[in-house]
């Protein structure tokens, strides 16, 4: 699965046993990682994910005195792990890696761990049957000189009927949007700004493990669960921040790490209000919705990946790279299709549907070889609210402009403030979570 095409250089550097990405360094100050910091203030962190867990890594290598706080009752954000349906444990989330050329690529080469090049076949259902290659290119969303329009008004364009309909939903939902929504100009921008690398890599264990042993175990005595925030007051030198319990948290500098329709959605009450052309941005980046269905089966009658199902567009061999005896398939599904399945409103019916295409496209096999299924619905997750960002038509800067802290007292991070081409992956998350910590402790030096 080449999920990437442009591939630009860049590099890392192990200081002190922080892996720091070098091209950061053009825009913020080296020294800042050399020198001790005395400082008696404190940093709280809002979400415990890939960019609040790393933020709070940078900052506990410097003596910053830090609280993550995390609504659910879990840390890892958008990383999840199953041990119970397999014989092999399962990523619920991200699973995975973009390219090695990251902060996260050399957390691998630290701990040794083991990956698999994903380099399986595809077969693509296509006027209802599967076929080994398409009769028109469908590479069509690169170049130069690309519109602002949705990839599925591009398509047809560019003369791919309704025949690719769903050929097309799977090439937009690999960017987690519907081909409605995502914005051939903006994601080819974005592919173009892409620098990890562009090969497709699995865990043996899991996405979630390495993160875990590499990065949360270092911080996660610092990390309060269940602590939804509801209310952040920085009209004052001290940050006071209020969660759902009416508890009252006292900070010196907040990072904001949490998903971006929690921002749009206004969860959190921010006081002074935030400045309208920061609302206005979020409101422009997209994040839509997203589902993982596992589905095990007795025998392998599945191929190694299907595109261009109506109900999901995009379904995979998860045995892949794993230590495993067992069959299951991933049912990968995004924007559209995810809302479509999330209206059925029972796992149950979702795991039907999904059977049901299945039949059509293997004559049968799917209900007759099912053992079990398990739904990973980050639609209706409250604390998530879908997959991950993408770039919508007109979307022009917001992601600049949603990044940039204020007062010197609130920072934003996260997968969706990645500007580097790395949004909607744990590495460009991460990365976020170095550039605010970053940006925290020069503040605290000036």
């Amino acid at each position: 699965m080449d999920r990437r095409h442009f591939i630009n250089q860049s590099t890392l550097l192990s200081i002190g046993g922080l892996l720091i990405p070098s091209t950061f360094f053009s825009s913020c100050k080296k020294e800042t990682l050399f020198e001790d910091i005395n400082y008696d203030g404190k940093v709280i962190i809002i979400g415990a994910g890939a960019a609040g867990l790393y933020a709070a890594y940078i900052l506990k290598s410097k003596g910053i005195n830090f609280q993550i706080l995390e609504a659910s009752a879990n840390y890892g954000g958008r990383l999840g792990k199953l041990t119970t349906f397999a014989d092999f444990p399962i990523d619920l989330g991200a699973q995975w890696l973009h390219g090695k050329k990251s902060i996260v690529g050399d957390l691998i080469k630290k701990a040794n761990t083991k990956i698999t090049l994903d380099d399986s076949e595809t077969k693509y259902w296509f006027k209802n049957k599967l076929v080994n290659s398409l009769p028109k290119n469908t590479d069509i969303f690169e170049g130069e000189g690309l519109p602002d329009i949705s990839y599925k008004d591009y398509a047809l364009q560019q003369g791919l009927g309704n025949e690719y309909k769903y050929i097309v939903e799977n090439i937009a939902g690999d960017q987690g949007a519907a081909a409605s929504r995502l914005s051939v100009f903006g994601n080819n921008q974005d592919e173009e700004n892409w620098s990890s690398g562009d090969d497709d890599f699995k865990f043996q264990e899991t996405y979630f493990d390495l993160i875990d042993n590499q990065i949360a175990s270092q911080v996660k005595d610092k990390i309060l669960l269940n602590t939804v925030v509801s209310k952040i007051d920085y009209s004052q030198s001290e940050i006071t921040i209020t969660d759902r319990k009416n508890n009252l948290f006292k900070a010196d500098k907040v990072i904001v790490t949490v998903p971006i329709p929690i921002l749009k959605s206004g969860d959190i009450q921010f006081i002074p209000a935030l400045p309208n052309e920061k609302t206005t941005a979020f409101s422009k980046i997209g994040m839509g919705a997203g589902m993982k269905v596992f589905l095990k089966f007795r025998k392998k009658f599945f191929d190694q990946n299907i595109i261009g199902g109506p109900i999901c567009a995009a379904y995979a061999d998860e045995s892949i790279g794993k230590l495993t005896n067992e069959n299951v398939l991933l049912a990968f599904i995004m924007g559209e299709q995810a809302e479509y399945l999330t209206a059925l409103g029972t796992d149950v019916a979702i795991t039907k549907a999904l059977l049901q295409e299945l039949d059509l496209m293997y004559g049968g096999q799917a209900t007759a070889s099912f053992i079990a299924s398990h739904v990973q619905n980050w639609t209706t997750n409250p604390f998530v609210k879908g997959a991950y960002s993408y770039s919508t038509v007109g979307m022009g800067d917001a992601r600049k402009i949603a990044t940039q802290p204020i007062s010197k007292k609130l920072y934003f991070a996260g997968e969706a403030m990645n500007i580097n081409g790395h949004h909607q992956t744990v590495h460009g998350a991460v990365e976020t979570g170095y550039r605010e910590a970053i940006n925290v402790l020069n503040d605290i030096k000036k």
